[in-house]
């Protein structure tokens, strides 16, 4: 079978899902939780940071001493040590701002697409197709892979509407301001970055996180065959995973545990989970347990007898 008739097998997964009524019904529900978010920081008292001419240095004072309490080496005391010393004073909340906190969501988008990935194959059973699917000329690992691209287009289509809808309705609450730039700590110093590059490599890391949840969800639905197990498997294991991690975090095995290294903006923010925790290994472990989801997934679904269904 060539390239064309398996970009042709993921177009034909796609028409399917976006057939689906529920599959649009979750994209609205993502741009209606940003509606939400944006309401509660315009309404809410204390979201919104409107500073005062005169006493936005000791507010930023204060809120270092609220940081380290939690974790004196987080990389918001040195941006705000650096700007009160440079006499930099920040603008308040802006589209920029909220584009930026938009991120966090990525959670809701995990929970979409762990919905997808967890029914993709097993509503096959469950609908009993999945003879007239595997009947056809083309091999189970190019329908397995098939089914796997078009819930990471899913996944890559979520963080888009995710991005576009942020910065749409950020651009309506609270104005673009600003001048497009944002600083960052790398390498214990203080730098002005591109509020663009700060953006796309947040969303970046959240990125990585979305795939392996998806990738998680799509094994547990080749392997289980039903499609609510999958998926109440997955969300639960990544609502509880990260829970446990500061019970364990000091010991010796911590560091190889998925949800330790999961999140990769901790690189960025300086709230590690782990303090010898580095980029480098966290990157390898997501990689190993990436992999090994995929590959039991695949087994599991080119070697199973289907006779029964």
């Amino acid at each position: 079978m060539s390239l064309s008739n398996f970009f042709q097998l993921v177009r034909n997964e796609q028409t399917k899902l976006y057939s689906q009524l529920s599959t649009w019904i979750m994209l609205g529900i993502l741009i209606v939780v940003v509606l939400g978010f944006a309401i509660i920081m315009r309404t809410a008292d204390g979201f919104v940071g409107q500073y005062d001419d005169a006493t936005w240095k000791q507010d930023l004072q204060q809120q270092n001493e609220e940081i380290a309490e939690f974790n004196p080496t987080a990389s918001d005391i040195l941006i705000n040590n650096y700007r009160i010393e440079n006499d930099l004073k920040p603008e308040g909340t802006t589209a920029w701002d909220f584009l930026y906190q938009s991120n966090f969501m990525t959670s809701v988008l995990s929970l979409l697409t762990i919905i997808v990935a967890g029914g993709i194959i097993a509503n096959e059973y469950r609908w009993g197709t999945i003879k007239l699917l595997l009947i056809r000329p083309a091999t189970r690992t190019k329908i397995f892979f098939a089914k796997y691209t078009s819930v990471l287009f899913f996944a890559l289509t979520a963080l888009l509407v995710l991005f576009l809808s942020s910065w749409l309705i950020g651009m309506l609450f609270f104005g673009l301001g600003g001048e497009g730039s944002m600083l960052q700590v790398k390498n214990g110093e203080v730098v002005e970055i591109s509020v663009w590059t700060r953006i796309a490599q947040d969303y970046g890391l959240q990125l990585v996180k979305l795939v392996v949840w998806a990738t998680f969800a799509f094994m547990i639905s080749a392997a289980l065959r039903n499609g609510a197990l999958a998926i109440g498997t997955a969300i639960f294991l990544m609502f509880v995973g990260s829970s446990v991690i500061p019970f364990i975090y000091d010991k010796p095995y911590a560091k190889y545990v998925l949800f330790s290294n999961l999140d990769l903006t901790q690189f960025t923010t300086g709230y590690k989970v782990i303090d010898d925790l580095t980029l480098t290994f966290a990157v390898v472990t997501i990689i190993v347990y990436y992999l090994i989801f995929l590959i039991i997934g695949w087994v599991l679904f080119t070697k199973r007898d289907v006779a029964g269904h």
